[in-house]
């Protein structure tokens, strides 16, 4: 990449220091450093009145830290919408269009939550806004997206911005045709890597749908590789025509396997503890995956905690569209609406863990739900009275778990290392957006 000619000093520790895959120091020689508080109009937030939360009708948007935490540099539509005679009554700020919205409180002024407004719009009192004069907005935005927020907050358990040190703070300010140049190079560099990085989460998304259909297949016996001395596997019919949702039932399942309500091979554990080294609740399990999430965080509990062993299957009950099931690789407690789903032993208890963690039975069992806000599902009247089908020769079960854990273990490696590629692309934006803003990479020709 092409380098200016001359750099200088800029006497700003941040634009000084040496970028993360360049060497040069300083900042391009007719490049200038200038007080922010010259480069842009501050407005603060107002306050929101909660008669006015969900209204998604009215003349100007109204913006809080969740409408700007998107990934995307633009934002227009909100979930709060405001007429202009209460704009007038409230004596509200408008903030004009194309100023550069960030969070001012919290956690959230430390992340890129920063977007360009497309309309005229109202913020929150835990945002602020800056409006560039003669200071091409898009390279003002690049140019926030690099700074840490936090170096400008005043002391206190609740980081917030102090509007006097951003004011007072320096940034880089080339000629108006330079900041107009690299914000269009940084456009279209950025523009490629988002079309890379939505390419790789559709992949993702197929591997997912790859793995549902597989763990699927394998618990209905629709795809299974041959068992030893079977040349050719035979099907029949299941006997159950339809569900208790009137959807279809099992249709034909493999000769040698059998049907039986749920009941009358699986239980629901019911023991209460006091207290145990391994607690869990809803939140711990991932959606969709079976694994646990934040277990390293401190859970006082108040009251009994559920008891379940090595071996069970915890079920959520709650929403189970969720998809949040965990099969328990040691004892434990469980706070919450969870399931805890043992084997009287026909099944082995893996096999047990991969029916009702198949989304097919997830589907089945979410549609038995009651409830609007909260849908439940219940055990006695639903869950245990389905019929599962499931080979009788345990050897088999366990050739079922084996299929369904290779063909998932290389599907969930092939998402993690796809996951890890779109991480690197995010830390190459970054770096990249600091080389150019910075004067380290010249765009332009002359």
């Amino acid at each position: 990449m092409k380098k200016y000619l001359k750099y200088k000093p800029s006497g700003v520790e941040w634009i000084d220091s040496d970028a993360s895959t360049s060497s040069v120091l300083g900042i391009p020689e007719h490049w200038e450093v200038t007080k922010t508080k010259y480069l842009f109009v501050y407005h603060s937030g107002n306050g929101f009145p909660e008669s006015l939360q969900g209204q998604t009708e009215g003349d100007v948007p109204f913006f809080k830290v969740s409408d700007i935490n998107k990934e995307e540099s633009f934002v227009s539509n909100s979930n709060n919408y405001v007429n202009y005679n209460d704009v007038k009554a409230n004596r509200w700020n408008i903030i004009p269009q194309y100023s550069i919205l960030a969070a001012k409180i919290g956690e959230a002024l430390r992340k890129n939550h920063r977007k360009i407004n497309t309309v005229e719009c109202l913020i929150d009192n835990n945002c602020i806004a800056l409006t560039p004069k003669d200071f091409e907005v898009k390279f003002a935005y690049y140019l926030l997206v690099l700074i840490n927020f936090d170096w400008f907050t005043n002391p206190g358990a609740v980081p917030s911005i102090s509007i006097e040190k951003l004011k007072n703070s320096y940034v880089l300010n080339p000629p108006l045709f330079e900041q107009t140049a690299i914000a269009n190079y940084l456009d279209d560099k950025n523009a490629k890597i988002d079309t890379l990085i939505e390419k790789k989460k559709k992949l993702i998304e197929l591997l997912k749908e790859e793995r549902t259909v597989i763990i699927n297949d394998a618990v209905t016996g629709k795809a299974l590789p041959l068992t030893k001395g079977e040349k050719q596997r035979g099907f029949k019919p299941s006997g159950i025509e339809s569900l208790p949702t009137g959807k279809a039932g099992l249709g034909k399942i493999p000769e040698q396997w059998e049907v039986k309500k749920l009941k009358y091979v699986a239980k629901l554990r019911d023991e209460l503890i006091d207290d145990t080294d391994f607690k869990i609740a809803v939140e711990n399990i991932e959606s969709g995956t079976g694994k646990l999430v934040n277990i390293e965080e401190d859970k006082s509990y108040q009251g009994k905690l559920s008891a379940f062993k090595v071996g069970d299957t915890i079920f959520n009950k709650l929403r189970p569209y969720l998809h949040k099931v965990y099969f328990a690789e040691k004892d434990g407690g469980l706070f919450g609406e969870l399931l805890i789903v043992y084997s009287f032993g026909e099944l082995i208890p893996k096999l047990i863990f991969y029916k009702l963690f198949s989304k097919i039975f997830i589907d089945i069992v979410d549609g038995s739900t009651q409830g609007t806000k909260m849908p439940r599902a219940n055990w006695n009247d639903f869950i245990n009275q389905l019929f599962i089908s499931f080979p009788k020769n345990k050897e088999e079960q366990h050739q079922i778990v084996q299929h369904i854990e290779t063909e998932t273990e290389r599907i969930d490696g092939t998402i993690s290392k796809i996951e890890k590629e779109i991480e690197l692309l995010a830390e190459y934006r970054i770096a990249l957006i600091s080389e150019v803003v910075t004067g380290k990479i010249k765009v332009i020709d002359n």
